[in-house]
């Protein structure tokens, strides 16, 4: 029998690289800003910062087939290597002189090329490190890794630019993708079955054979998705959460903060509450002992969570706004676990890396896109109408999973 999730080396090692990474981000993007602040006004802060974002989201998709046609394992590793080195570089350069915006661009461009290899490669890991019942807890933890990572990172930062300036923060943030690199090099890759299943209906007809091309494999993926019985809907369900929601808990929270008089704190203590809650949801993932009716449970969650973002409009005071944002996000944290595991429990091992590409996408690259609309639409009907609307789409998602049978009647084996 497999070891416990929690007392899985393998797992852990993974988990550590993970979440090294995730802070590293953090104290990159926050010291890239804070460096190009210091040359520049705010519209060029703004392209240094959209220099990764472009590149990122365009060569998403193709991360997803380069992960599948040289392995997860190599491009995880070979672009947190490249990641390590560019930012350690620029550290050494600001250090020594003060080369300008352009070297800022440059950083940023080959950092989010680079990443839009990473986010589908190491999406794909956890099937190859990770029994087939432990998904679910490892995405809980990978969930857990995600808030703690996304909370340390901007602090460090803070800390490490008062000590020396963006050339430390750099400096700290070049050393953690190093420890990401190190315990990526000492995972073990289990091989994989010749196709994974979770209780779904199988693809019909049956995916093309794999093109020898990149192009041809990128449309083979997202034909794979589109046909599947139950990753397609999850995955079309998934975009319309993230259009629905990215928009009102970023750009929503600062307006709502704003027109009720809450100010910034009062942003502080919502984004909070919903981190609390989707770490929360993290342990439970980890910890529950089995999830009878998956699928079904997704859709439920999707549209209770979708509903919580709604309401957060709708609330009368700040305390009640962030009790309710630590409710909905145990619950949006429960939905997104249960759909990547059900998704990656159901892929075609061969397809692991485009699949993970295609929901890295829709939350990377797609999400954005709602942004102008949303304070468009704020400015002429007011926040409250936008909040609900956007609670619709998201609701719109679990219309999808609900009319695909394949995800009502999706199982998972949970290890024990």
């Amino acid at each position: 029998m497999a070891a416990a999730v929690w007392r899985d080396g393998n797992v852990l090692r993974w988990l550590g690289a993970y979440a090294a990474s995730l802070v590293g981000d953090g104290i990159y993007f926050l010291a890239l800003g804070w460096a190009a602040a210091q040359t520049a006004g705010p519209a060029e802060v703004g392209v240094v910062m959209a220099a990764g974002a472009v590149p990122r989201a365009l060569l998403m998709l193709g991360g997803g087939v380069v992960a599948d046609r040289f392995g997860p394992r190599l491009v995880v590793i070979s672009s947190d290597a490249v990641r390590c080195a560019v930012v350690l570089a620029l550290a050494v350069v600001l250090a020594l002189t003060s080369p300008g915006l352009w070297a800022l661009v440059l950083v940023a461009l080959v950092f989010g090329a680079v990443d839009a290899l990473f986010m589908p490669a190491v999406g794909a890991l956890p099937p190859r490190v990770a029994a087939p019942g432990q998904l679910v807890r490892v995405q809980g933890m990978r969930s857990l890794a995600e808030r703690v990572g996304h909370t340390v990172g901007p602090p460090v930062a803070g800390l490490a630019m008062g000590v020396g300036g963006p050339a430390t923060a750099f400096a700290v943030a070049a050393t953690l993708f190093g420890l990401s690199l190190a315990l990526l090099l000492t995972l073990r890759i289990a091989p994989l079955p010749v196709a994974a299943g979770a209780g779904s209906a199988p693809v019909d007809p049956a995916p093309p054979v794999r093109p020898e091309t990149s192009w041809g494999q990128l449309r083979s993926g997202l034909d794979y998705i589109r046909r599947h019985g139950l990753i397609g809907p999850l995955v079309v369900s998934g975009a319309l959460s993230q259009l629905g929601t990215s928009a009102p808990l970023t750009l929503g929270l600062i307006l709502l903060a704003g027109e009720r008089g809450w100010g910034p704190g009062g942003i502080g203590w919502i984004v909070g509450g919903f981190g609390v809650g989707a770490a929360s949801s993290a342990l439970v993932l980890a910890l529950v002992p089995r999830f009878p009716r998956a699928g079904a449970w997704q859709n439920v969650t999707l549209i209770v969570g979708s509903a919580g973002i709604g309401a957060v409009a709708l609330v009368p005071s700040l305390a009640s706004a962030v009790a309710l944002a630590l409710v909905t996000g145990l619950v949006c944290g429960i939905c997104g676990g249960l759909a990547v595991a059900l998704i990656q429990t159901a892929t075609d091992p061969a397809y692991l890396g485009r699949v993970s590409s295609v929901m890295a996408f829709t939350a990377v690259g797609l999400a954005p896109l709602a942004y102008p609309a949303f304070g468009l639409a704020a400015d002429l009907w007011g926040i409250t109408p936008v909040f609900l609307a956007g609670a619709a789409v998201s609701m719109a998602g679990a219309v999808v999973g609900v009319s695909a049978p394949a995800v009502r009647r999706a199982e998972l084996s949970l290890a024990v």
